[in-house]
């Protein structure tokens, strides 16, 4: 009996090879379209599918491969004796390998084109093929990535086909599958629309050194059709990065790319230690590493600007004068003596660059719960709400500590919760950051500790509204000059009455600010 290999591929990458490999372990190769033309000009030998199917290609191309004969060719059990009798008796050609992959939904989409278009590239005949030989995959081969070729060849030289590898190949292929259809739901589905039922697609980026700990491993996943900045990240020097160094690097990016301006920041264990503005990078760098120097110990730092010489000499002296190290750099691009400088500063220390960071952010996030997650709208239209602030106490905020404010207010939008911070008077820098509390006034308490004397005069911000007046009385003992803060619970009246008391100013945003 003959044995036949169907050739459908978009992405022709190692075909060529890869055919003449199966002609050499005697298959018959049916091929259609693209993949056709390219066989037919190496002079390799194949069956139009036509011949199969005794129909034409139709309707644009439209109409293929989705034939009773082809399906029927990759569906059949070979392990079942009626059914060898019905392939015979119907002239059913065993279709034992199914090479394809798909049309370029994702490409045609990243590239803009019209609605008409992206739909037009929804690949109907490839799935329906790759479908059929997954099921049937301990009789059919069914191979959708390149990088498997290879191993399929080699196997089938050595005559070592296994169950395993079949059921390999077929969970790629659902995979595959899935992928494919998830970004086609997603482009068609209605922004805001939260369905029934929801895939999200996602492909390996990286293998990671280990995950949280070092005795679990993980690998990194990027979402397709997303300009996002970790999609590009790309090693420079040092150490390969592990679950906490990515989701360190992520927070980071979350809190620069806030501000147009030179940004800074320095993370700790997903959260901020220090962040800071600047005129340039370097001084932005300055300013969040002296925003808590001691926690920035082992940290990682992230800008939004490239990382010149200046700002890594910023790194060396924090390493000479205060004996800092830093863990991971990450940033959008880095000048070549930059780099040749840390190097020297620390060996271990991990550098990777993300390219420029996308102005449009993702509308939707994800928490991950315990079997399954939450898809919610992203907190990512910050400044929108400036324009509800309302001023509650009796003194009323000079321009700079209104601008104080609405730095101090994006700071703290990126801060775990419950987060107090107190901003310098003047300089757009954190100057104590009390996170991740379960007590306001704890937070509270903390961030003051942390300013010492540099809270006097100062900005005070809240991720949410302060359930006592407790805090707005530690604040007026350090002498904190403004605050702003959610606003919204039933003590609001004593918290306006300690602040008025005090002299103290207070803006109410009508909004919270929890990050988790």
């Amino acid at each position: 009996m003959k044995k036949y290999a169907l050739l459908s591929v978009y992405d022709k990458t190692g075909i060529i090879t890869f055919a003449k490999g199966l002609v050499e372990q005697g298959f018959t190769i049916i091929s259609t379209g693209g993949t056709a033309k390219a066989l037919e000009e190496q002079k390799i030998p194949f069956v139009p599918i036509q011949e199969i199917t005794g129909n034409p290609e139709s309707f644009d191309g439209r109409m293929k491969t989705i034939s009773f004969q082809i399906e029927s060719g990759i569906l059949f059990d070979r392990t079942n004796p009626q059914h060898v009798k019905e392939a015979e008796k119907l002239d059913i050609k065993p279709i034992d390998i199914v090479v394809c992959n798909l049309y370029p939904f994702e490409q045609t989409l990243a590239k803009g084109a019209s609605f008409e278009e992206v739909v037009e590239n929804i690949d109907v005949g490839g799935p329906t093929m790759v479908r059929a030989a997954a099921k049937n995959h301990k009789n059919v081969l069914v191979v959708v990535n390149p990088i498997d070729y290879q191993r399929v060849l080699d196997e089938l030289r050595n005559n070592i086909i296994t169950p395993d590898f079949r059921k390999q190949l077929a969970a790629k292929a659902f995979n595959h599958l899935t992928f494919y259809d998830s970004q086609i739901a997603n482009y068609l589905r209605e922004p805001g629309e939260f369905p029934q039922e929801i895939t999200i697609p996602g492909r390996k980026l990286v293998d990671l050194r280990y995950g949280e700990n070092p005795h679990q491993q993980g690998a990194v996943y990027v979402r397709p059709g997303f300009n996002a900045s970790l999609q590009h990240l790309e090693k420079k020097w040092g150490r390969e990065l592990s679950l906490i160094n990515v989701t360190d690097i992520n927070a980071g990016l979350e809190s620069v790319r806030l501000f147009t301006e030179p940004a800074a920041a320095v993370i700790k264990h997903n959260s901020p230690s220090g962040v800071a503005l600047g005129s340039t990078a370097e001084q932005a760098l300055k300013r969040a590493i002296e925003a808590d120097p001691e926690s920035a110990f082992g940290g990682i730092i992230v800008l939004n600007r490239p990382m010149d010489l200046a700002c890594a000499r910023a790194i060396g002296e924090f390493k000479d004068e205060r004996r800092g190290n830093i863990d991971i750099v990450g940033v959008p691009a880095i000048d070549t003596d930059a780099l040749e400088f840390l190097q020297k500063v620390r060996k271990t220390m991990g550098i990777y660059t993300f390219g420029e960071i996308p102005q449009a952010l993702d509308p939707y996030n994800i928490k991950w719960i315990d079997g399954g997650f939450i898809w919610q709208t992203a907190d990512i239209d910050i400044e929108e709400n400036f324009k509800d602030w309302k001023v509650v106490t009796k003194k009323q905020p000079t321009e700079k500590q209104m601008q104080q404010m609405r730095t101090a207010w994006k700071f703290i939008s990126r801060i775990k919760s419950n987060s107090v911070i107190i901003v310098d008077e003047n300089l757009p820098m954190t100057r104590g950051i009390g996170s991740g509390q379960t007590s306001r006034v704890r937070s509270t308490k903390i961030a003051l500790e942390q300013a010492g004397d540099l809270a006097k005069n100062g900005i005070m911000a809240s991720d949410s509204f302060f359930p006592f007046a407790d805090s707005v009385e530690a604040a007026a003992k350090k002498g904190i000059a403004a605050i702003v803060q959610q606003g919204g619970s039933i003590n609001d009246a004593a918290s306006i009455t300690e602040a008025d008391k005090n002299d103290i100013i207070m803006v109410f945003t009508g909004r919270r600010a929890f990050w988790h």
